[in-house]
């Protein structure tokens, strides 16, 4: 708390460190700190790979943008990795906008509550950035809210293939009621269901192609490359059905 401040203001901070037994001073700015929660690369020639680590409100746009920065290195993109393991979720907008851009058309997610005014549906309405090419989504315990939403549309209207473990399985509606200024309760409202029906809470999504030994996203060789296979074998399927 004492840390805490208002942004462009100087803190000092005095650290101390057992092993050299000494403390020293630091000054630093404080300032707004915005996590960068989108990032990625050209895998190999015809693949990309795209990491969300969390939905905040600008994370369509930096995907966006990532995906045309991929474009322009690989403009004959034959596949696309969408990277959600140990994504948190966020802001759930942000998830259906992502979802959209893959989908063209469908429902994403919707959600089921005891009250007319908590049963909501969202729909895509952009077109599929991608074209139709094959889509991975990588998910394991560490994904969940928002990011089963798109793991679970996109898996629901076959538009991607699964690979990992089972997700977390967050997939509450809560509001937040407050008591008097001290105290509040948080209620659950709803529920989130995947388009054909199927409940995220406590149950997560399952994928198409389990990992026993799941690798974290700092290990990705392993995945990335089992990743890429399902890729090519997708990419068969759709020039078989072309």
């Amino acid at each position: 708390k004492r840390m805490r401040g208002e942004p462009g203001t100087k803190v000092m901070l005095t650290i101390y460190r057992k092993d050299e037994n000494r403390t020293f001073p630091v000054s630093i700015i404080r300032e707004e700190i915005k996590t960068q929660s989108v990032k990625g690369k050209v895998m190999e020639p015809g693949f990309g790979w795209i990491r969300l680590s969390q939905f905040q409100e600008r994370s369509v746009d930096d995907f966006t943008k990532k995906l045309d920065e991929i474009y322009k290195q690989e403009p004959k993109m034959r596949g696309l990795v969408l990277d959600l393991r140990n994504n948190p979720g966020g802001v759930l907008q942000a998830s259906v906008a992502v979802a959209d851009s893959l989908l063209g058309q469908g429902l994403i997610v919707y959600t089921q509550g005891r009250q007319p005014s908590r049963q909501i549906k969202f729909k895509a309405a952009r077109e599929d950035q991608l074209d139709g090419a094959p889509v991975v989504v990588l998910i394991n315990g560490g994904s969940a809210s928002a990011a089963e939403v798109v793991a679970g549309a996109l898996q629901d209207h076959g538009r991607a293939r699964l690979l990992g473990s089972r997700s977390y399985g967050k997939g509450s509606v809560q509001t937040v009621v407050e008591l008097d200024s001290d105290a509040a309760i948080k209620l659950t409202t709803a529920h989130y269901y995947t388009p054909n029906g199927r409940s995220i809470h406590e149950q997560g999504i399952e994928p198409d192609v389990s990992l026993k030994d799941d690798p974290s996203p700092d290990d990705d060789e392993a995945v990335i490359g089992e990743a890429l296979s399902l890729l090519k074998t997708g990419e068969d399927d759709l020039q078989a059905r072309s």
